[in-house]
């Protein structure tokens, strides 16, 4: 049957198999939070202000007042909270 060194050597690769998976978990993880920020940083200081722009436009051409556009502030908590 089994001996004792071929137990320990399953239980070697199997926990090492587990902790290969269990980084390229967390790599990934990692990997779609950066791209999240990335995206909603990029929306927020490139997108929201043409879209509000356009907006005002329409407002405009259609006798529609509104209000004064929001400031778009975006607040890097990475970056010790510094404004990029």
């Amino acid at each position: 049957m089994f001996s004792i060194s071929s137990a320990i050597l399953l239980a070697v690769v199997s926990i090492g198999a587990q902790f290969v998976v269990f980084l390229r978990w967390i790599h990934r993880r990692m990997r779609d939070d950066e791209i999240n920020r990335v995206f909603l940083r990029d929306l927020a200081l490139r997108h929201l202000p043409c879209i509000y722009r356009a907006l005002y436009r329409m407002a405009e051409r259609q006798g529609i007042a509104l209000d004064e556009m929001p400031i778009v502030n975006f607040v890097d908590l990475q970056n010790g909270g510094r404004r990029s």
